[in-house]
């Protein structure tokens, strides 16, 4: 006989949050849920009141299993700023709108304030010997960041008139809470998003393939080349850097460098894929962001959601190019500052985010003098160089624990540099420096071999898409790291 046993504190244990195993797209349960729901919306996609309740509520519980009951300030905010918006459409006097406008900032700045920054100036305070204040040692809620500047460019929009609030509450709560995007982004402006809520939707050949490459593409830089080069070479470099010559620390940043590009991008790639499997379309987030020839560039490929975010709604309301050039500068640098503080309550986010300040404001300036700004390939090719080094010596800020730290890495690759060491490291890391080198090889790779590898996705058979998913996701089991390693961007 058949013994049908079942483990019922097993189960609950995996259905219910666990803080050492959250759900994310590259955990072992996320598999199962989205087969589960994805089973479950090919029945229900074209019904649109039953798609937009059935994708809330998976959407709710991803989240709860992503990050416990903080999934209620989702709910919370969804509520606040779903009426706040109505109330500033209706508004009959530019005082009222203004008001009503004030308070939502305040409400949503004063939540990720309070969460990500109280325990950083309790410690200023104490180090200025101003009082002596113990720290509250909060836990910051998972996506925060994101849904609240989703729900400022809601409510800015609105005010703006650039369109109308929706009139159902379910319909904000889906946009606000759509899990592809909700733990780390992209940040989707609710004037692309909310007019796809209710459309027909015809999921075609391209979307289906386009979103298999992604999501494919995506899991295999998260977890073969970022996770891989994290957990064997870089978080030793930066965790004691005085340990290591100069050359291991130069190639620590180099790792970085693709271990953050990797890691942030293809699990933004994940989110674009699923949402094109499920007929919406989620603007892309990076495009090849070290091929930039200068910084400004830079930024116009790396997490476009948030620079785009920064300059429509900090920059321009700053008064941006429009105030004068010594203003246009100040404003690129408080820009930056607090783009850089949107990372973090540190100060190394801080002189990440002014170091970028300024490499923006001298590339204004460099823009006026013709003799700077050659369009010769040469010119180009050096500018990509320039800008990557600029960009990695930035990431030691970002990066290190500490500006001990950092000025340790620099003082390691400027003074003992040790090029001799070439050799041992080889042997003893050949495998990460030939996955770094994968991952910057397919970082340069051309468009064109993306488009080339959709179409050739889009004539393989349905039975051909399956075996290519089921024998990547056998080889993801296989070079997975034993511990999970958390996404960079999911502290942020």
């Amino acid at each position: 006989m058949f013994d049908f046993h079942f483990d019922n504190d097993k189960l609950f244990s995996q259905l219910t949050y666990n803080a050492k195993d959250p759900l994310l797209f590259n955990s072992g349960f996320f598999l199962f849920f989205f087969c589960v729901f994805l089973l479950g919306y090919q029945f229900l996609y074209k019904r649109k009141l039953t798609r937009v309740v059935y994708f809330t509520i998976f959407s709710l519980y991803f989240f709860y299993k992503a990050c416990g009951f903080y999934f209620g300030f989702i709910l919370l905010s969804a509520v606040v700023d779903f009426n706040l918006s109505n109330w500033i459409y209706s508004a009959k006097t530019k005082g009222r709108k203004n008001a009503i406008l004030i308070f939502s900032i305040v409400i949503n700045l004063g939540l990720l304030f309070y969460f990500k920054y109280t325990d950083f100036f309790i410690e200023i305070i104490n180090d200025l010997k101003i009082g002596e204040v113990k720290p509250l040692k909060l836990i910051l809620p998972i996506g925060i960041s994101f849904y609240t500047f989703e729900n400022l460019s809601y409510t800015i929009d609105v005010y703006r008139g650039k369109f109308k609030p929706v009139s159902s509450f379910l319909d904000y709560c889906f946009f606000l809470s759509f899990f592809p995007k909700l733990v780390m982004g992209p940040i989707v402006r609710a004037s692309d998003f909310i007019p796809q809520i209710r459309k027909d939707i015809h999921i075609t050949q391209e979307d289906i393939s386009k979103g298999m490459y992604l999501i494919l593409g995506g899991l295999f830089k998260k977890v073969v080349i970022s996770d891989y080069i994290y957990v064997n070479y870089v978080q030793y470099i930066f965790d004691d850097p005085a340990r290591h010559s100069g050359i291991e620390c130069l190639l620590g940043v180099y790792g970085y460098a693709m271990v953050i590009y990797c890691d942030f991008s293809g699990y933004s790639d994940m989110a674009i894929g699923m949402a094109r499997w499920m007929g919406f379309t989620i603007n892309d987030n990076f495009d090849s962001p070290y091929k930039s020839s200068s910084i400004t560039e830079f930024w116009r490929r790396w997490h476009m959601s948030l620079s785009s975010w920064l300059k429509d709604y900090l920059y321009i309301s700053l008064g941006g190019n429009r105030v004068g050039k010594f203003r246009q500068y100040l404003n690129l640098m408080i820009t930056m500052i607090l783009g850089g503080l949107w990372h973090g309550a540190s100060f190394n986010f801080i002189v990440w985010g002014a170091m970028h300040g300024i490499a923006l404001a001298f590339d204004k300036v460099r823009l006026s003098i013709k003799i700077l700004n050659s369009p010769s390939k040469l010119f180009k090719i050096v500018g990509v160089i320039v800008t990557f080094h600029f960009v990695c010596f930035c990431w030691i800020f970002f990066k290190a624990s500490s500006f001990q730290d950092a000025q340790v890495i620099l003082s390691q690759i400027f003074t003992n540099f040790n090029g001799s060491a070439w050799k041992p490291m080889l042997e003893a890391y050949g495998v990460v420096i030939g996955v770094m080198l994968l991952g910057y090889i397919i970082h340069f790779i051309p468009k064109a071999y993306e488009t080339l590898s959709v179409k050739v996705l889009s004539n393989v058979s349905i039975a051909g898409r399956l075996v290519i998913m089921l024998v990547f996701i056998w080889i993801m089991i296989q070079v997975k790291q034993s511990d999970q390693v958390m996404p960079i961007y999911l502290q942020f």
